[in-house]
């Protein structure tokens, strides 16, 4: 069985999830790191816990309708050493996230602090609830 993610928001009234499981088909390599998905009016929120990766070894891309997060941990060893023992590796992150037409992945926008990434995917203005204006005549 492939190593999958699956996240949903609670939607009270909608049937299908604005971010899911990824495709069967395309199997995670990689650690999984843990991740929280906040979901309010405006879209959802990703919290992944990326620790050691740097901005530089991080890479956040949309194929399709995947949201795609990796990073890599690599531990410098200082000049003229060799470990011989270590308890912490370098490790390559990796999670995959399948999103609904209802986002607009063109807009997504990052952060990564203090080993935490923090994906935002707003949802498409037609999506968004909205005031009804009522007139009286």
């Amino acid at each position: 069985m492939p190593n999958q993610t699956e996240v949903t928001a609670r939607r009270p009234q909608a049937s299908a999830a604005p971010l899911s499981r990824a495709s069967e088909s395309e199997p995670e390599s990689g650690m999984r790191p843990p991740v929280d998905v906040f979901e309010d009016a405006d879209g959802l929120t990703l919290l992944a816990d990326l620790p050691g990766v740097s901005k530089e070894r991080l890479d956040i891309r949309v194929e399709r309708d995947t949201l795609i997060v990796e990073g890599d941990v690599q531990i410098p060893l200082p000049d003229q050493m060799q470990a011989v023992y270590a308890d912490i590796r370098s490790t390559h992150y990796q999670r995959r996230f399948a999103l609904s037409d209802e986002l607009e992945t063109e807009k997504i926008e990052a952060s990564l602090k203090d080993g935490v990434l923090t994906v935002r995917i707003p949802k498409r203005a037609e999506t968004k609830p909205r005031r009804v204006e009522v007139r009286t005549e």
